[in-house]
């Protein structure tokens, strides 16, 4: 048996443990309830020893015979089944057909979900308390980001040369397991991560991932999760170190965070997502002054990210004195910089000055 079929048995046999259990509940005359965790700040863990984020053991419990509860009762029960049927005729499908499938009108006129945020909520309750991810659950999301390099792999049985794609590059999907995704050749030493899809297409029209021998993602802002995946598996599986490449803003430096300690929803599920050695290339707080950038090219900080900066700062993840020293010049430049400011100094600064430099002259946070 597969390694995927047996994950599968794994996850329906939980199901199905829940759902027996549902019913001795009823069978017994008491009042069917659901622990599950909770996914908020106030159940995150730190761990230094790791560095991840972690989830704590809070529970919030859901009952069936409460009038605040119920609805949502119905609605597990209800995801649970169509995940369960997937699993056994081994198919899958978007998170967006699961709403649908479970979309109902009952006899009062109520329907079962009346807006897909309440499915995908209900989706990430199931993840947590089954302990699997959604994609394990046959679930996927749209595909979000974009590879380039120096690697051959197979993807559902097509083997991609990621050196021979095009100027648009291969579509990372959702689903990245080892059933679905296999390494074939790589020659690559480093994997650089991108924010932004303009600086991605400028990096691959320059060629920067053949003649520094890399591979090159892009991320369209927030690292999917099939994305931060995939590269926790190059990372693990292909021993390839990891640098991020994200705007000068307190939404870029969270970018990094979520890739390198993980992200508050998904705590769960760092061990297979964080990559705690990533390395933060840029853009950082000192570069402005470092590579000359001209004031026309910075942004003004406003109150949202100042705001957010400041949230940072108490974050234990961000405790350290050089990403304090980091988020202070920020705050206290009171500008913010787009990774396409470096153009100010030649459309291929970028790839020609900023990045080599950088590397070869390990100017990263870690």
């Amino acid at each position: 048996m597969s390694n995927s079929a047996s994950r599968s048995r794994e996850v329906m046999k939980k199901i199905i443990k829940m759902a027996r259990s549902t019913i001795g509940d009823f069978k017994a005359m008491n009042n069917p309830n659901l622990n599950i965790p909770v996914r908020s700040l106030s159940n995150i863990i730190f761990s230094e020893e790791r560095g991840m984020i972690e989830m704590g053991d809070k529970t919030q419990e859901r009952l069936f015979f409460h009038q605040g509860m119920s609805k949502k009762f119905m609605q597990t029960f209800l995801v649970a089944s169509a995940c369960t049927e997937l699993l056994k005729v081994e198919k899958t499908t978007s998170i967006r057909d699961l709403f649908y499938m479970t979309k109902h009108t009952l006899s009062r006129g109520e329907n079962t979900f009346d807006d897909q945020s309440e499915s995908d909520v209900i989706i990430e309750d199931i993840e947590v308390s089954m302990g699997a991810l959604r994609e394990e659950l046959h679930l996927f999301a749209s595909n979000r980001g974009t590879m380039v390099g120096n690697l051959t792999l197979v993807d559902s049985g097509d083997t991609i040369n990621a050196r021979k794609i095009g100027s648009g590059g291969w579509g990372i999907p959702s689903i990245v397991e080892d059933n679905v995704i296999k390494f074939k050749n790589c020659d690559a030493d480093f994997i650089l991560l991108i924010e932004k899809d303009a600086v991605w297409r400028r990096l691959n029209e320059d060629k920067f991932w053949k003649k520094h021998n890399c591979i090159m993602i892009q991320s369209q802002g927030q690292t999917s999760r099939g994305v931060r995946r995939l590269i926790r598996r190059m990372h693990d599986e292909l021993n390839l170190p990891v640098y991020v490449l994200v705007d000068n803003d307190p939404w870029g430096l969270y970018i990094y965070s979520v890739i390198k300690q993980g992200s508050i929803n998904l705590a769960y599920e760092s061990v297979r997502m964080a990559i705690p050695d990533a390395r933060f290339l840029g853009l950082s707080s000192f570069d402005r002054e470092k590579f000359d950038l001209p004031d026309v090219v910075t942004i003004s900080l406003d109150k949202n990210d100042e705001k957010r900066a400041k949230q940072m700062l108490a974050y234990p993840w961000f405790k350290e004195a050089k990403w304090q020293k980091e988020l202070k010049k920020l705050l206290d430049s009171r500008v913010k910089l787009e990774l396409e400011a470096l153009s100010a100094k030649g459309i291929s600064f970028i790839s020609e000055s900023y990045l080599p430099e950088k590397i070869s002259s390990g100017d990263y946070l870690d």
